[in-house]
């Protein structure tokens, strides 16, 4: 086996995808691709056979649970054998679990597992990929809710692999004021106030802003974060020494792997970037099955 890389820095614990909607995701999957059945390898139930998943490039691992979920929703006698853990970072030809079970169930189980792991693998290796461009900056890389509709819990699970922060998990745990709010109530304030009314007792305050001018209005609005929608780098570092530590700045917008690192030395706290759950590219394994 080969060892694993250095993992990405990342908080030292994170918790587990939640076990029910593992199995939930793995179930709708098992049904969107199995309909009534394999009709593929539906005959070879009584061939042993053993499988085996092998990373073909550097990444970061997100999705084991589900990839063994899968196989054994299959088959309960499947069994399933991690050679790394989620979070590690492993190299080429890294194997990353083993599978024994029967031809049948393995082939039946087979592109969901991968699903699975090449999708929430390749976002925890392109947020560190961001995370380590901003290392050695006081920023950190948030994710967005640019998610896989019924995906988001476990997408957010896979960018804090890969050393990257959750943003907000829905429109319900903390208030965010865009440019559509401040169209319809009439101006920066104003929506910040009408998003007040009624607010429990501690939730959390963040407005986008898209002008210097209107962050200084935000400023006036004691809000909690800052965000500078589209700024460019000069007008990154003006926001910086004006707000002078007052509020938290979230740089959004047009961030790249090319542009993040100038960014991040610009001095905002949070870099928000959209593209590591809607265009991270699925990472690079495959799965050889073989007779036992």
């Amino acid at each position: 086996m080969t060892a694993p890389l250095p993992s990405p820095a990342r908080p030292s614990q994170i918790d587990p995808p939640d076990p029910d909607a593992v199995i939930a995701a793995v179930g709708r999957a098992l049904e969107e691709d199995l309909g009534s059945g394999d009709l593929s390898g539906r005959n070879l139930a009584d061939i042993p056979a053993r499988g085996r998943v092998v990373a073909e490039a550097d990444l970061v691992v997100a999705g084991l649970a589900l990839a063994e979920a899968a196989f054994r929703q299959v088959d309960p006698a499947a069994v399933v054998t991690l050679h790394v853990a989620d979070g590690d970072r492993v190299a080429p030809g890294a194997v990353l679990l083993e599978v024994d079970g029967t031809g049948a169930g393995l082939l039946a189980a087979e592109r969901v597992a991968l699903n699975f792991l090449q999708r929430l693998s390749g976002i925890a290796t392109l947020t560190w990929a961001y995370a380590e461009a901003v290392a050695g900056t006081k920023a950190h890389i948030y994710d967005t809710r640019k998610t896989t509709p019924g995906l988001r819990a476990l997408e957010k699970y896979a960018v804090r692999l890969g050393g990257g922060r959750n943003h907000r998990m829905g429109l319900f745990d903390m208030v965010l004021v865009k440019d559509n709010h401040v169209t319809l109530a009439g101006g920066v304030r104003a929506a910040v106030e009408r998003a007040r009314g009624n607010l429990p007792q501690g939730t959390p305050v963040e407005v986008e802003v898209t002008s210097l001018a209107e962050l200084d209005e935000a400023l006036a609005l004691d809000v909690d974060v800052v965000m500078l929608d589209n700024f460019a780098l000069p007008e990154l570092a003006e926001a910086v020494q004006r707000v002078a530590g007052r509020v938290k700045l979230e740089a959004s917008g047009g961030v790249s792997l090319e542009t993040v690192r100038a960014i991040a030395l610009a001095g905002v706290d949070i870099i928000s970037v959209g593209r590591l759950t809607h265009s991270a590219p699925a990472a690079e394994m495959s799965m050889d099955i073989t007779r036992r």
